[in-house]
C-alpha cells in the first residue's frame, strides 16, 4: 500500500468572458454565468394556496435584490447575494405569466387519506391540474414553480404517516389492487398504485409529458429571516437560499451557469443507477445519467430484471441489457445533436463485473475509449484526522495502488475557511475495474471536478459526484413510475 497522501487541486470552473474561480458564488458575482442564452424575458408559473403564491411574490422581490445575511460575519461561508441581474445578466420578472391558485382544505385533506398511494397521487393530479391548462396557453413557460406547503410536503414521502381515522389499506389489498382485482364498494384508480409514494419524484415524472421543468420550493423555505426559532425547521441564512434557488431557476429555464475548466472535449462521464422493485425482490431497474464535457446531463431508461443479488447486496446485468443501456444513451446522446465521443467513463456504486462490461464495451463505437469505475462512499468507516479543530481538507487523494484510492469531497475548504459540514468527513473509494490505462490520480481529479457539477445547488462542491450522487434521485423518478412513458432525456426535468 502507499501510504503518501497529497491534496488536489480544487477544480476551477468557467463564467462569462471566459474567466475562471473555484466557488460558482464569485464567479457568478464577478463575471456572470458561462452560458447567457437563457431566453429573455424568463417566463414562469406559480402553482400553489394563496398564502404560497403571496409568499412567493415577496420572495421574487428579494431575487432582484442584494442580500447580506451572514451569521457571525463570515462572507467566506455565507456570500452576499447580489441580486439576480447582477449574477445572471437578466431580470427575475416579479410577477410570473400565470399563476394557478390550488384550495388550501383540499389540499390538506389530499394530504391527509390514510392510503400513502392514493395521498401522493390526489396531491400530485391537483398540481397537475394547473400545469396541464398552463402548457395550453401561447406563453413559453421557462419553469413550472410550485410552492407546496410543509404539511403536504410532510405527508407525501415515502416514510409518512398520517393520524387518519378511516380504514387503513392493507398491503395485501394493495396488491390485489396492482393486479386488477375490483372490489364492490370502493371506487379507485389503479395507476395510482403504479407511482411513487415520494410527492416530489411522482410529480417531476408525470409532468415531462408538459415539456417544461418544474422546481418546488417548500412554503417554509420562503421564510425572510433566518432565524431558527423553536419548533420551526432549521433554515440556511437568506443569502445562501437566494443564491441556490436562482442558480437552479437559471439553469432549469436553459442557462449554464458554469462549466468545469478541467472538461475535455469528446470525454463524457455516464452514471449507472439501479432501484428495486420491491425491498423484498431481486428485480431491480437501471438506468443510465450521461454528463458532458459542457456540462449537459442526459438521462436513459434501461430494463427491469432480476440485477440485485442478494448474496453480494449488488446489483449487476447481464450483457444484453448492459449493451441495450449504453446503446440507449448514446443514440439519445446522437439524437440531442451531440459530437464525437473520444472517451467514456462508467461510475458505478455496484463493482462491475466482466459480463457487464463486456456488453458496455460492445455498445461503444470501435474509436471510443472505455473505462469501468466503481464510486462510491467508503463504507469501511475510514477516517483521517489532522491537528487543530479542523477536518481533512477538501481534495484528500490516498493512494493505495495503481487503481484505488480514497478522495475526500468533503471537509475543510480553504476558500470558505471552515468546514461546512456536521460530521467527521467520509471518503470516496474510488476503483478502476476495467477498460483503458488511466492513471488513478486522473480519475480522482475527474470525479473531484464533478461534485461540482451540481446546479441544482450553488455551492463550492458536493461529497459525490454528480454522477452517482444523483443517481438515487434519478432512479427514483424514472423507475418508481414505470407507467410515465414521456419521458425527457435533459438532465433539467430530475432536479
Amino acid at each position: 500500500m502507499n501510504n503518501s497522501v497529497i491534496i488536489l487541486d480544487e477544480p476551477q470552473l468557467e463564467f462569462g468572458f471566459g474567466q475562471r474561480t473555484c466557488d460558482p458564488r464569485d464567479g457568478l458575482s464577478l463575471f456572470g454565468p458561462f452560458d447567457s442564452s437563457v431566453a429573455k424575458p424568463i417566463n414562469y408559473i406559480l402553482l400553489g394556496t394563496n398564502e404560497g403564491i403571496s409568499k412567493f411574490r415577496q420572495w421574487s422581490s428579494l431575487l432582484t435584490q442584494p442580500v447580506i445575511d451572514t451569521p457571525k460575519g463570515n462572507q467566506r461561508l455565507w456570500t452576499p447575494y447580489p441580486g439576480f441581474s447582477a449574477a445572471f445578466g437578466t431580470e427575475w420578472p416579479l410577477e410570473p405569466v400565470w399563476s394557478y391558485e390550488l384550495a388550501n382544505e383540499e389540499l390538506n385533506q389530499a394530504a391527509d387519506l390514510s392510503d400513502k398511494y392514493e395521498r401522493a397521487f390526489t396531491v400530485v393530479n391537483k398540481y397537475l391540474d394547473g400545469i396541464r391548462i398552463a402548457s395550453e396557453r401561447d406563453e413559453r413557460i421557462g419553469v413550472a414553480i410550485c410552492i407546496v406547503p410543509d404539511h403536504v410536503w410532510q405527508n407525501c414521502r415515502p416514510q409518512s404517516t398520517v393520524k387518519n381515522l378511516s380504514e387503513r389499506v392493507s398491503i395485501k389489498r394493495i396488491k390485489s389492487r396492482k393486479s386488477g382485482q375490483l372490489e364492490l364498494f370502493d371506487d379507485y384508480d389503479k395507476e395510482q398504485y403504479f407511482m411513487s409514494t415520494d410527492f416530489r419524484r411522482q410529480i417531476k415524472a408525470r409532468a415531462m409529458e408538459f415539456d417544461f421543468p418544474i422546481q418546488i420550493v417548500r412554503e417554509s423555505t420562503l421564510r425572510p429571516d433566518s432565524i431558527n426559532k423553536f419548533g420551526q425547521r432549521g433554515l440556511t441564512p437568506l443569502s445562501d437560499r437566494l443564491w441556490n434557488l436562482s442558480a437552479t431557476l437559471y439553469y432549469k429555464c436553459g442557462g449554464k451557469p458554469w462549466r468545469l475548466v478541467t472538461a475535455r472535449e469528446g470525454v463524457c462521464y455516464i452514471g449507472i443507477a439501479f432501484k428495486r422493485a420491491e425491498e423484498d425482490s431481486t428485480t431491480a431497474c437501471c438506468a443510465a445519467q450521461m454528463f458532458l464535457d459542457t456540462g449537459d446531463g442526459i438521462v436513459f431508461l434501461g430494463k427491469f430484471g432480476p440485477w440485485f443479488s442478494p448474496v453480494d447486496k449488488q446489483f449487476h446485468l447481464d450483457k444484453n441489457t448492459a449493451r441495450n443501456l449504453i446503446e440507449g444513451i448514446l443514440k439519445t446522446y446522437a439524437d440531442q445533436e451531440g459530437k464525437p465521443l473520444k472517451e467514456i467513463f462508467l461510475h458505478s456504486r455496484s463493482f462491475i463485473s466482466q459480463e457487464e462490461f463486456d456488453g458496455y464495451r460492445e455498445a461503444c463505437p470501435a474509436n471510443v475509449k472505455l473505462t469501468g469505475v466503481r464510486v462510491r462512499m467508503d463504507d469501511n468507516k475510514t477516517r483521517l484526522f489532522r491537528n487543530g479543530r479542523m477536518p481533512v481538507l477538501r481534495g484528500t487523494f490516498w493512494k493505495f495502488n495503481d487503481n484505488s484510492c480514497y478522495l475526500w469531497g468533503s471537509g475543510f475548504k480553504p476558500r470558505l475557511a471552515t468546514y461546512d459540514g456536521w460530521d467527521v468527513p467520509l471518503p470516496l473509494r474510488i476503483d478502476i475495474e476495467h477498460g483503458e490505462q488511466n492513471s488513478i490520480e486522473r480519475v480522482a481529479q475527474d470525479i473531484l471536478s464533478l461534485t461540482k457539477l451540481n446546479y441544482n445547488a450553488c455551492r463550492l462542491g458536493d461529497a459525490e459526484p454528480v454522477t452517482v450522487g444523483f443517481s438515487d434521485a434519478v432512479g427514483e423518478i424514472l423507475i418508481s413510475n414505470p407507467h410515465v412513458s414521456r419521458r425527457k432525456p435533459n438532465f433539467k426535468f430530475y432536479i
